[in-house]
């Protein structure tokens, strides 16, 4: 039987053009500044979100650690919302190796963060017992929200602020380019207000690997020395690099197929009155939603439908995750609603 896997988007599988790409790429040391594919996806990633430079690094995770270090010092706060990304999946990365602490905030149902919240956890802190910020940190699109994307103008606000406050702001975009398409904005206008932006390859581009770190020169500098230290200086990763650049020149119009298939899924499962769902949330390509019995175990469900040939994700507790994404079709959403169906079949 063939998956239909909506797990993440991380699943997806190059294109015939990336798979192409990789096996012809010219080649270097790129701890030497000396892999020519490398230096052309660095220069394409830096002109896409309109920062001075680029950084290539392995994965999302790797590049916000990256920027956590190369902008807080030892003992100072990384100021984030309380459903992030940074805070709940990369393993406490910014604590364990640079000695940074958190400095969670509230997490609004669409992503944001309170920006008076904001504007006092950056205050410089007077007292020595306390710490002092070092680091702010949005999410776009913000996963635990269920993709949900932050506009320009909340951006421009929240940098308004910690630029006052002399902090500068990280901006985790892994899914930037959804977040785009979801606010009909170009993607500058989405990071033109941060300091520094993290972008993944390997989600909706379906690049294989890699992320890019971007912003001014003299960060990226600080952050290669970082990458190095943390092991992520590749060699000749031009045939990484090479699939990168046919995903950011091919495949950025591509995903707003994704969030059309997200919300046939959503509305489909907003159907079924088994299901609990808030298709308002619906904005790009992830889907989150409830069983309705709150006594039914997620756990089962899963099972029952990878029985039927469907893979999704628990995010804790009650909630269920699906991500469309490329691979995954209209006749896939129509096979996924109808196995559904059939696993709550016997419960009504």
């Amino acid at each position: 039987m063939q998956m239909i896997d909506l797990r993440s988007d991380t699943v997806t599988l190059p294109s015939p053009a990336m798979r192409a790409a990789l096996s012809h790429a010219a080649v270097g040391d790129d701890v030497y500044g000396e892999d020519p594919t490398v230096n052309e996806l660095e220069a394409l990633a830096a002109a896409k979100v309109g920062k001075a430079a680029a950084l290539l690094v392995p994965s999302g995770t790797m590049g916000n650690l990256i920027a956590l270090l190369a902008h807080g010092a030892r003992g100072q706060r990384v100021v984030c919302g309380d459903e992030s990304h940074v805070y709940h999946y990369e393993a406490g990365g910014a604590s364990a190796l640079g000695g940074l602490v958190y400095h969670t905030l509230p997490t609004a149902r669409d992503g944001t963060l309170p920006l008076d919240r904001v504007r006092a956890a950056l205050q410089p802190e007077d007292d020595i017992h306390g710490t002092a910020p070092g680091v702010f940190c949005l999410e776009n699109t913000h996963n635990r929200c269920g993709g949900t994307a932050l506009t320009p103008q909340y951006l421009a606000d929240a940098h308004a602020i910690t630029c006052e406050m002399g902090v500068p702001l990280h901006l985790d975009g892994a899914r930037i380019f959804n977040a785009a398409l979801a606010v009909a904005s170009p993607v500058e206008y989405l990071t033109e207000h941060v300091d520094t932006v993290q972008f993944c390859l390997s989600k909706g581009l379906a690049a294989p690997v890699g992320s890019l770190l971007a912003g001014p020169t003299p960060f990226i500098a600080r952050a290669l020395r970082v990458r190095k230290m943390l092991g992520g200086g590749m060699r000749q990763a031009g045939i990484i690099a090479a699939a990168g650049i046919v995903a950011l020149n091919t495949m950025v119009e591509r995903l707003g197929e994704d969030h059309v298939n997200a919300y046939l899924l959503a509305a489909g499962l907003a159907e079924m009155p088994a299901i609990r769902i808030e298709l308002d949330r619906v904005h790009t390509n992830i889907v989150r939603f409830q069983l309705a019995d709150a006594q039914a175990s997620v756990g089962e469900f899963l099972a029952q439908l990878r029985d039927h040939g469907i893979l999704m994700g628990g995010m804790g507790g009650p909630t269920i995750r699906a991500v469309t994404h490329y691979g995954i079709d209209r006749a896939a959403i129509e096979q996924t609603l109808a196995a559904v169906q059939a696993v709550l079949a016997p419960s009504g």
